[in-house]
């Protein structure tokens, strides 16, 4: 059998234009010779559609969708692999189900209904989806294909050390005697995660001795990434074919020759987030209907990053930086934010905020008399900027970028309804010693062709500061970045215990009780920040849930 894998980028709740990719691809894997053409894991609907499958008039729209996709597919001289939001049994005691449809023409073959239902990290299906009772092997163009929905191929009893789930639906086919596995999939990009998936799959195939062709999304929606990077396996665990990451593609695979395309661009590390946060960026501004961009430019390196993600998903034209500096501000803050701006070829709008500040200390000075300056005085500064932001937003409809990385989130060493101000923030998942890393490869994209990183080189030498009083530094309040990011890890990413994080990392328990208890207190401050786009294995918001009010301490 002749297998495409079409590995599109979606938009959850927009049925006629994914229905319209979808027979686009359909004919492009027709006119390039396969029997058979597999979508990934809700292609019709999007993933993940979240509470839109409690509305009845979705289920129905998505079922006309599909009905008119079967109805097309009779003139495509191929057969198809839908994945789409279906109605559950009527006695079912949730209506709807994660399905996918094989079609060929013009009726459908198989309506295959997912079976195990991710609860875990970033998913929540079990809220939402009836989990089928059985899998069934279908016979598509005279090869029977085992078709398995994304988690339905995670549960692997020799792979994994403890399974999740009592069943394995990839035993429960083998047992129908397929002649190879189709696998459609949704499953969300972080660090590690490509080569974790392989692994998985090359497992089973070393297990049961069959073909499988791995089909996965592409794109960003909402907090949630998805890299393609698809692929196919030889029964014998060959790589036969692989998919672009972070892009469209179709490609396709032969599994009785073994043969298929390459269109390895496969990146890793600190390259692969670049282009993630790149893709997550473009899409999310796309999606909600947005064009432009504004970002607050310090001159330091967070905002610097984010600006040089936002001219490489929107274009230059697109995006528009606002220096803001206030009575703290140093030089070196406005010319780095220039030079910035010039080298990315993007408009720079200076609005000072020392009038504005004087004029709010002045207001307030009947009200503050007694108290000595603190943070307070500092956070209306920051205040004024996120006030400045989203005027400009609102007057000219940009979305406003927030600036802010996962060090600072994660200890408050933020500011709400100031620097938190915006609709997406782009690093918010990246340590703040791994913004360094991917700004170098922001400048190296512009390198590579000749030209001069834009971020300049003072913006990664001079210690980070918020400038909101005279020579501030943010290791007057914080520890060393790397201290900081490793305490972070172990404590965010591996829920492990105060007295484990300073042994592991060699020091001293009240440090990391401190930090600890910093990121405990600031939980109230994240949950009102922008979305955020999810790069590590555990991110704050989708990924990470906590109470706010509790009274649990480390």
């Amino acid at each position: 059998m002749r297998i495409a894998l079409a590995q599109i980028n979606n938009t959850v709740g927009d049925l006629d234009a994914n229905a319209a990719k979808i027979l686009e691809y359909a004919r492009r894997g027709a006119e390039a010779g396969a029997d058979v053409v597999a979508f990934p894991e809700l292609a019709l609907t999007g993933y993940p559609p979240r509470d839109l499958v409690e509305k009845h008039s979705f289920l129905d729209r998505t079922r006309a969708a599909l009905t008119g996709i079967v109805q097309q597919s009779a003139e495509i001289d191929v057969a198809m692999i839908v994945g789409y939001v279906a109605r559950s049994p009527e006695s079912a005691p949730i209506k709807a189900q994660n399905a996918a449809a094989v079609i060929d023409s013009g009726r459908i073959l198989l309506d295959q209904r997912k079976m195990l239902l991710p609860t875990y990290d970033v998913f929540d299906e079990a809220r939402y989806f009836q989990p089928a009772d059985r899998q069934q092997v279908v016979e598509v163009r005279g090869t029977r294909v085992g078709l398995a929905i994304c988690e339905d191929f995670w549960n692997d009893k020799q792979f994994w050390e403890r399974g999740r789930y009592s069943r394995d639906p990839i035993e429960e086919l083998v047992r129908q005697k397929p002649d190879l596995f189709i696998s459609i999939n949704g499953s969300p990009w972080n660090l590690g995660k490509r080569k974790l998936r392989l692994d998985i799959f090359e497992s089973i195939v070393d297990r049961f001795q069959l073909p499988v062709a791995y089909v996965h999304m592409v794109g960003g929606n909402d907090q949630l990434i998805f890299d393609g990077s698809s692929f196919a396996l030889t029964a014998d665990g060959k790589l036969a074919a692989q998919a672009k990451s972070f892009a469209e593609d179709l490609i396709c695979f032969d599994s009785e020759t073994g043969t298929g395309d390459n269109h390895d661009n496969h990146l890793e590390g600190d390259e692969a987030v670049f282009e993630a946060l790149v893709l997550g960026t473009r899409d999310y501004i796309r999606k909600c209907g947005f064009r432009s961009v504004l970002i607050g430019l310090s001159g330091g390196i967070d905002s610097a990053l984010v600006a040089a993600i936002a001219v490489a998903a929107v274009g230059k034209e697109n995006v528009t930086g606002i220096g803001m500096p206030g009575p703290y501000s140093s030089e070196h803050s406005l010319t780095d934010a220039q030079c910035l701006a010039h080298r990315l070829g993007i408009r720079f709008e200076v609005v000072p905020i020392r009038l504005g500040y004087e004029a709010m200390i002045e207001t307030l000075e009947p009200l503050f008399e007694g108290y000595n300056q603190d943070t307070t005085e500092e956070n209306l500064q920051s205040r004024l900027r996120g006030l400045t932001l989203m005027a400009l937003s609102n007057k000219f409809g940009s979305l406003v970028l927030t600036t802010g990385n996962k060090s600072e989130i994660a200890v408050g060493y933020c500011t709400l309804y100031g620097d938190m101000c915006g609709g997406l923030g782009v690093i918010s998942d990246l340590p703040k010693t791994m913004v360094y890393r991917v700004a170098r490869v922001a400048n190296r994209r512009y390198e590579r062709i000749g030209l001069p990183g834009p971020i300049p080189e003072n913006t990664f030498t001079k210690p980070p500061s918020a400038e909101l009083r005279p020579d501030q530094k943010d290791t007057d309040s914080l520890p060393e970045y790397d201290v900081l990011d490793a305490i972070l890890a172990g404590y965010i990413e591996r829920y492990e215990s105060v007295p484990e994080i300073a042994r592991k990392e060699n020091l001293p328990e009240a440090l990391v009780r401190d930090i600890v208890r910093k990121v405990d207190r600031n939980e109230y401050k994240r949950q009102q920040a922008a979305p955020g786009l999810r790069i590590t294995p555990k991110a704050f918001g989708v990924g990470r849930r906590f109470p706010i009010a509790h009274r649990f301490t480390e």
